[in-house]
C-alpha cells in the first residue's frame, strides 16, 4: 500500500459565518451546502492516507436520496494490524508522545478542538450528508459537543494522579495512573462525531494511542478529524483510522496488541465482543448497548411542557437514540389528554431534507433500518395497539418515515419489549407508583429514564428505585460532559464522559519500595538534649 502525503484538497470549506441568517431561523447561521465535496475517504495511518489493501472500497450513501457520496477505502485485516503497529510504536517508551508533558498532551488537544470549532461549518455539513441529521442539529450540538468534550478532557491531562498509602512496615508506597496503550474506539453511525468525543477524549488525556473504526454508514467525519489531528500536530502513530465493516471491526476485537475497547452499539456486538475478549487478551471493555428507556410522566406534570419533552425524547435524531424514552408510561388521569397532545405535536413535526433549516426530522440512516422500523410499526398494528398517526414512509423518495404515535399500548406488545430505534412514540397508561416503577423495570435494558413530576420527594424516590444509569427529573436527554453516562443491566458496562470514564482508559500500578533501616541514630544523644534543653 502506497502512502499518500495529502488527498485533493477542498476550497472554501468554511465560509465566513456573518452571512444573513435566513427568517425561519431565529438565529445565525451560514445556509448549508449540501453539494460539497468529500475530502477525505482513505485510511488514515502513522499520519499518512492509505488505500486498503486489494483496492477495497465499500460506498458510503447518503440516506436522504440513497445515492453514492463516495467510495471508502475498506480496512482488511491486514490493514487493522498494520495500524495497531503504528499505534504500538507510538506508544513506546522514549517515543515522542510517552515523552510529551502531561500539560503539553492538553494542549494538543485543546488545539484539536480549536481546529473543530474552525471547521465547524464543514464537519456539520459532512455529518448532515452522512448521517441524514437536521443541520441545525450538526451546527449547534454534534459539532459543538465533540469540542466541549475534548476541552473538558483536555483540562484533565496533567490532574490525574496517584497517593502515597501508609502500610506497615518499612515500606513507602505509593500508585501510579498510567495509560493502557492501544484503545481501540468502535464508533456508532446514530452519534458518530459526539461518540467520538466521549472516547477519544480520555483515552488521549490518560497518554494512550488509538485506532478509530467509524460505523462503515458514517465514516467521513472521523476521517476528516484524523486531517486535524496532523494539522495540530499529534505524533505519527496516535491517531488511527481504519473505515470498514465487520471484518475490520472484528479484526481490532481480536487484536493481541489492543488493549482496551470501547464500542457503542447494539447489544448483539457487545456480547460478540465480550466473548472475543475473554478468548484473546481480556482486552478492558466500555460497552455502551441499546435502551428502549421509560419515560414516566405524573398526573401533577406541566402537561404541555411534558408533552414537548416526551415528544423530544422519542423523536430527537429521527428517534435513532440509544437513550430515547420510546415506552412512555402516562399516569390514567391525564392519559386521554396527553394522548390529544402528542398526536397534535407529531402530527406538526416538518420532516423534511435535513439541509434544509426548517426541517426537524431527516431519514433513517439506511434502507435495512428503515424497513426494521416499518416492520415493528406493522407488529404494532397487528397486535392490537391503536395507530393514531403516522404508520407510513414519508415522500417518495429517501428514507423518510412518518413521525408515529401508538397508544393502548401493552408491555407484552414488541413495539414495547424491544428497541425500535425510529420515529415511534409508545404510550402506555399506568395507575400507581409501584406499578409504574415495576413495569418500567421489567426489561433487560438499563440505559436511562425520565421522570416528570412537581412531587420532588416522588422524584428522588423513583430514581432511586428506576434500575437505570442516569435518570432525568423534568427534562430529558440532558447530558452534561461533566456528568458520567452509562447503562446498567445489559444495556453496557462502564461509564463516559466525567471524570469517570478517565478511570476507563487508565490503569492504576501499586509501587512499594523496602526502606533501608538508618543505623546509629538515637533520639537520646547529647545534641538532641542540648537542643531540647535549649527551648
Amino acid at each position: 500500500m502506497a502512502a499518500v502525503t495529502e488527498q485533493a484538497p477542498v476550497t472554501d470549506v468554511n465560509p465566513k459565518l456573518d452571512a444573513d441568517p435566513v427568517s425561519c431561523v431565529p438565529w445565525p447561521i451560514p445556509p448549508p451546502n449540501p453539494a460539497l465535496e468529500v475530502k477525505y475517504t482513505k485510511m488514515f495511518i502513522n499520519n499518512e492516507w492509505y488505500d486498503a489493501s486489494g483496492g477495497a472500497t465499500f460506498n458510503d450513501i447518503n440516506p436522504s436520496t440513497e445515492k453514492v457520496t463516495a467510495r471508502i477505502a475498506e480496512a482488511s485485516e491486514a490493514d487493522v494490524d498494520k495500524a495497531v503497529a503504528a499505534a504500538t510504536a507510538a506508544f513506546q517508551p522514549g517515543s515522542p508522545w510517552r515523552k510529551m508533558d502531561a500539560s503539553d498532551r492538553g494542549v494538543l488537544i485543546n488545539k484539536l478542538a480549536d481546529l473543530i470549532d474552525e471547521n465547524k461549518y464543514y464537519l456539520a455539513c459532512l455529518e448532515t450528508l452522512d448521517s441524514g441529521k437536521p443541520y441545525t442539529h450538526t451546527f449547534f450540538m454534534d459539532t459543538t459537543g465533540i469540542s466541549k468534550l475534548l476541552r473538558y478532557y483536555a483540562g484533565w491531562t496533567d490532574k490525574m494522579h496517584g497517593k502515597t498509602v501508609p502500610v506497615d512496615g518499612d515500606y513507602l508506597s505509593y500508585t501510579l495512573v498510567q495509560p493502557m496503550g492501544v484503545c481501540g474506539l468502535i464508533l456508532p453511525w446514530n452519534m458518530p462525531l459526539i461518540t467520538m468525543g466521549m472516547k477519544l477524549g480520555p483515552a488521549l488525556a490518560c497518554g494512550n494511542t488509538v485506532v478509530i473504526k467509524p460505523d462503515e454508514n458514517t465514516p467521513l467525519t472521523a476521517l476528516f478529524l484524523a486531517s486535524l489531528t496532523k494539522e495540530a500536530g499529534f505524533p505519527a502513530g496516535v491517531f488511527n483510522v481504519v473505515p470498514g465493516g465487520p471484518t475490520a471491526g472484528a479484526a481490532l476485537v481480536n487484536h493481541h496488541g489492543v488493549q482496551k475497547i470501547s464500542f457503542t452499539g447494539s447489544i448483539e456486538i457487545g456480547r460478540k465482543i465480550e466473548e472475543a475478549s475473554s478468548k484473546t487478551n481480556m482486552k478492558r471493555l466500555t460497552l455502551e448497548l441499546s435502551g428502549n428507556c421509560p419515560n414516566i410522566i405524573f398526573a401533577d406534570a406541566d402537561l404541555d411542557y411534558a408533552v414537548e419533552q416526551a415528544h423530544q425524547a422519542v423523536f430527537m435524531n429521527q428517534g435513532q437514540m440509544c437513550t430515547a424514552g420510546a415506552r412512555t408510561f402516562v399516569h390514567e388521569d391525564i392519559y386521554d389528554e396527553f394522548v390529544k397532545k402528542s398526536v397534535a405535536r407529531a402530527s406538526k413535526k416538518m420532516v423534511a431534507d435535513p439541509f434544509q433549516l426548517y426541517s426537524e426530522q431527516g431519514p433513517q440512516i439506511s434502507r435495512k433500518h428503515f424497513d426494521s422500523i416499518m416492520g415493528y410499526i406493522k407488529a404494532g398494528k397487528e397486535e392490537g395497539a391503536k395507530l393514531e398517526c403516522g404508520g407510513s414512509r414519508h415522500g417518495d423518495k429517501g428514507l423518510y418515515i412518518q413521525p408515529t404515535v401508538f397508544s393502548g399500548v401493552t408491555d407484552e406488545m414488541k413495539i414495547a419489549k424491544e428497541e425500535i430505534f425510529g420515529p415511534v412514540q409508545c404510550i402506555l397508561k399506568f395507575s400507581t407508583i409501584e406499578e409504574v416503577v415495576e413495569r418500567a423495570n421489567n426489561t433487560q435494558y438499563g440505559l436511562a429514564a425520565g421522570i416528570f413530576t412537581q412531587n420532588v420527594s416522588v422524584a428522588l424516590e423513583i430514581s432511586k428505585a428506576l434500575e437505570s444509569g442516569t435518570v432525568w427529573v423534568n427534562c430529558y436527554n440532558a447530558f452534561a460532559v461533566q456528568s458520567p453516562f452509562g447503562g446498567l443491566k445489559m444495556s453496557g458496562k462502564g461509564k463516559e464522559m466525567g471524570e469517570e470514564s478517565l478511570r476507563e482508559f487508565s490503569e492504576i500500578k501499586t509501587v512499594t519500595l523496602k526502606l533501608p533501616q538508618i543505623q546509629n541514630i538515637s533520639f537520646k544523644s547529647n545534641a538532641v538534649r542540648q537542643y531540647s534543653g535549649s527551648t
